[in-house]
């Protein structure tokens, strides 16, 4: 089932429409699945930044996938276990933090990809692979489908942008406004204008290099903006913070 929905997502980006999803911290599946029916195309279940463990993102990217929604994992960092776990789970993509090489994007690419695309330690026993029922060489074809999505975010990775978006397999390339504008002198200021600039001056030269961007943003004028500018990967906000704001903006519309 994972298989259709990725193909939509995927032919989706190629058409050149947007696509949006939350990050979710939440351990309930129930707010993964609500994500799913209220018409969302993905949703990055959080192991960088939340409290998930991998059985229960396990449990988070079963909710997902029954709601039609692609689950991309973020993996607390850029380890091979971090990754080969993540994808073993039945994710249908990495989304991997901090990434400010060449050779740190060639090392995602290698976790993430069995041969002759990577070197992802090789075990059929487990979620992705229906735990063995799916014959071989379609599972690994199916697994070597799975979206790498690079977080590019600190001053590192702005030296060295030109040479991550030369390395083949990457997806998206992921801009993190938070931690990007720290490592510009304006920590959590993210609509400051050498942010913003920045942010454009990554999307641009992905573009000549036919990469995919996408962007955090958690206001509707944030997010208006980037797809105008040409991302497609949109993460809008955080199940946490939906939630949040939802219920206040309830008790202010009541107590009014």
């Amino acid at each position: 089932m994972i298989s259709g929905i990725l193909d939509n997502f995927k032919n989706k980006l190629s058409r050149g429409d947007a696509v949006y999803g939350p990050f979710m911290k939440s351990l309930d599946g129930s707010f993964v699945e609500c994500t799913g029916h209220a018409g969302f195309d993905f949703a990055i279940l959080d192991m960088e930044h939340g409290p998930a463990s991998f059985s229960e993102t396990q449990e988070l990217i079963r909710a997902a996938i029954l709601a039609n929604l692609l689950p991309i994992v973020r993996t607390h960092d850029a380890s091979e276990s971090a990754i080969s776990k993540a994808l073993d789970l039945g994710a249908g993509g990495v989304q991997v933090p901090q990434i400010q090489s060449a050779d740190e994007a060639h090392a995602v690419v290698r976790a993430a990809r069995y041969f002759p695309q990577g070197e992802r330690g090789v075990c059929r026993f487990v979620r992705a692979a229906n735990y063995s029922s799916t014959p071989r060489n379609e599972y690994f074809a199916k697994a070597n489908r799975a979206l790498v999505i690079p977080q590019v975010e600190g001053k590192k990775g702005l030296e060295a942008l030109d040479e991550i978006l030369s390395v083949e397999g990457l997806d998206i390339l992921f801009i993190g406004p938070y931690d990007l504008s720290q490592s510009l002198g304006v920590p959590g200021d993210v609509s400051n204008p050498v942010v913003i600039n920045a942010i454009k001056d990554i999307t641009e030269r992905a573009k000549k290099r036919g990469v995919v961007t996408g962007v955090f943003a958690d206001t509707i004028e944030a997010a208006a903006r980037w797809k105008n500018a040409g991302i497609q990967y949109l993460s809008y906000s955080v199940d946490v913070g939906i939630y949040t704001e939802a219920c206040k903006n309830i008790l202010l519309s009541i107590k009014n």
